[in-house]
């Protein structure tokens, strides 16, 4: 079983690139199975690819994991896509594995376009193919260590690796990952998917408009998924590219 978080699709797309070159395998869309608090079957191997928040893997993933604990010792394998680097979070997700009952096969990082427009500016679409086509070689060794049940290598961690992912993914969360900087312009059709998209049932509609009330957690699906370009975060979006994985 592929388990996929993605807000704008790169661990989308390297979840499907792992299923289609492992037919037994099936994607399981963790958005969706979040947002409808549906369970996890149990299986002998489950792949996690899910997006780098703060150098690890985000906390709506880490705490849906250890809901639907024990998983029985299953092989897990986590294969995280990100913009620089995955730090020193194969330290905590072997910690995690160890508290639900998971049989930890190791982390792989895959380099994609940077899709935090919260933050960050993304790369026009050239530049984002660019980067999608460099990381092929990389998702092709994942698949075949998978394909083998190997376990992924291990990297070497320095100082700063465990300082972006311990103390600095614990500032994160309380200083950056607000809503209140989230808003809709008049260009706003009332279509809803901005709701709909959102794996936190965190968007209501009110009076037409999206309101996000205050359980966020920064996927960015709402404001790169607006048919019409309508929500901006603060100043940081405006005139930037919305972001979604060109492949």
């Amino acid at each position: 079983m592929i388990c996929c978080f993605s807000g704008t699709g790169n661990s989308r797309y390297v979840a499907q690139r792992i299923a289609n070159a492992i037919p037994q395998e099936h994607i399981c869309n963790l958005n969706e199975y979040i947002k409808n608090n549906k369970s996890l079957e149990k299986e002998d191997r489950i792949v996690f690819v899910t997006p780098t928040y703060a150098w690890r893997i985000p906390r709506i993933v880490e705490n849906y994991i250890k809901s639907n604990a024990p998983f029985d010792n299953a092989n897990a394998y986590f294969v995280m896509t990100c913009g620089g680097e995955i730090g020193n979070a194969g330290k905590y997700l072997e910690l995690l594995c160890r508290s639900v009952g998971l049989n930890y096969m190791g982390v792989a990082q895959v380099l994609m376009p940077e899709n935090y427009i919260a933050m960050f500016s993304a790369p026009e679409r050239e530049e984002a193919l660019r980067i999608v086509d460099a990381s092929e070689k990389t998702i092709d060794g994942i698949i075949d260590v998978i394909n083998k049940g190997d376990a992924f290598s291990s990297s070497k961690v320095g100082i700063i690796d465990k300082l972006y992912s311990s103390i600095v993914n614990t500032v994160y969360y309380p200083l950056c990952v607000k809503d209140k900087s989230f808003y809709a312009k008049d260009s706003c059709i009332s279509c809803g998917k901005c709701k709909q998209a959102c794996p936190l049932n965190n968007i209501e509609l009110i009076d037409g408009k999206p309101r996000w009330k205050g359980n966020c957690t920064h996927c960015m699906a709402c404001i790169c998924g607006c048919p019409t370009g309508a929500i901006e975060y603060g100043k940081k979006s405006v005139n930037q590219p919305r972001y979604h994985c060109p492949k």
